[in-house]
């Protein structure tokens, strides 16, 4: 069995109309779906404003249903237009006769970096990905058709729960058939003295394997380091680490033996704020096994130095007993240019083609 862990950076979902082959070919949609919805956010709607929606909704494919090519109407509650043999109306006489909106649809983003990144979780090919920067589950779902057209084996099971950042920046789960995710439990209402603890979400999946073993993946997404004052954001992850150091030793208490910790910790492992975590509990980092290969480099970002040694897989002891094999899969990261630090794709000729700024560590198991 192979576990990694990844973050992806946000790379699935673009609005319809700006994923089209040149900008001016949504730009049409663009306009016509700002102005209708100018308009429906007035309090009362004239004659011509009504006149003027009816025409806007044709021409952004909504006239004969509410879901077109580019947008959908969403009329969560009263009615915005009645349609029948007299064509469309417009019935609401102003905002409040209705509650709704136009929304842009969107889809998998189908761009080099995109390509890429489907590519890496192609070529790692594990049976269990834990993703860090994820929008949506939808979002995740979508992107199966981009990891089909880098002939990946596709995901059967996919989860994610919409943590606490407002930015849609979540930690999700994909798994393979045969290894079904069997409970989901958040953190994301944690508290200590100070507050909620988690930035996004300790994510805590229960996956069966085919052997009939179950792990417990407990991921993350801890605070960075590029916002707010250092000490600060040094005391929020280590509250973080903490936090995660309680869940991990509740389980082991409960007799729980598979546990792996994952994802993007933000700070390297000598660092203070994951003493708790690191040094504060039995769980082994996978690059400290024997049979770990870093390619050269401690680092899972940027350029990869040992302080840029940020994304972790942590496996308890029984675990770390069954470690078969590990490494760091670089390929998708921008590699510079003088000369390049390590192999990546050949069709990454500058950084924005690169999957990420993050490699992916994985794991195999004997599981």
């Amino acid at each position: 069995m192979k576990i990694a862990s990844f973050n992806v950076e946000n790379l699935f979902d673009r609005a319809r109309a700006m994923n089209l082959k040149t900008w001016a070919d949504g730009a049409p949609v663009l306009e016509n779906f700002s102005k209708l919805n100018q308009i429906l956010g007035k309090t009362n709607y004239t004659a011509a404003d009504k006149k003027q929606i009816v025409a806007l909704m044709k021409k952004l494919g909504i006239d004969k249903k509410d879901e077109g090519k580019f947008v959908i109407l969403r009329q969560n509650h009263g009615h915005l237009v009645k349609r029948g043999k007299a064509g469309l109306q417009v019935v609401a006489d102003g905002r409040g006769d209705w509650i709704g909106w136009v929304d842009l649809l969107v889809e998998a983003v189908d761009e080099t970096a995109s390509r890429n990144t489907a590519q890496v979780i192609a070529d790692i090919a594990a049976d269990i990905v834990a993703v860090v920067e994820a929008e949506s589950r939808p979002a995740l779902l979508r992107f199966m058709s981009v990891l089909k057209a880098a002939n990946a084996m596709p995901y059967e099971h996919v989860m994610l729960i919409d943590g606490n950042d407002e930015r849609g920046i979540d930690v999700g789960i994909m798994t393979r058939e045969g290894y079904p995710i069997t409970n989901i439990r958040s953190h994301v209402d944690d508290t200590d003295s100070s507050g909620t603890i988690f930035s996004r979400d300790c994510a805590q999946y229960t996956v069966t394997t085919p052997s009939g073993e179950d792990l417990v993946v407990l991921h993350n997404h801890l605070k960075s380091k590029g916002f707010g004052a250092p000490a600060q954001s040094d005391a929020k992850r280590k509250r973080q680490a903490t936090r995660i150091q309680e869940i991990y030793k509740a389980l082991r208490k409960d007799g729980v033996e598979n546990i792996a910790v994952t994802g993007d910790f933000n700070d390297f492992p000598d660092s203070e704020p994951l003493k708790p975590l690191l040094t504060g509990t039995d769980l082994k980092d996978i690059s400290t096994h024997p049979k770990f290969d870093n390619g050269g480099f401690e680092g899972t970002f940027g350029a990869c130095g040992p302080k840029n040694k940020i994304d972790y897989i942590l496996l308890s002891p029984a675990l770390f007993r069954k470690v078969k094999d590990g490494g760091i899969f670089r390929k998708g990261v921008w590699p510079g240019v003088r000369p390049p630090k390590w192999e990546a794709y050949p069709n990454m000729t500058k950084p924005i083609h690169a999957a990420s700024d993050h490699a992916a560590i994985w794991a195999e198991l004997d599981l």
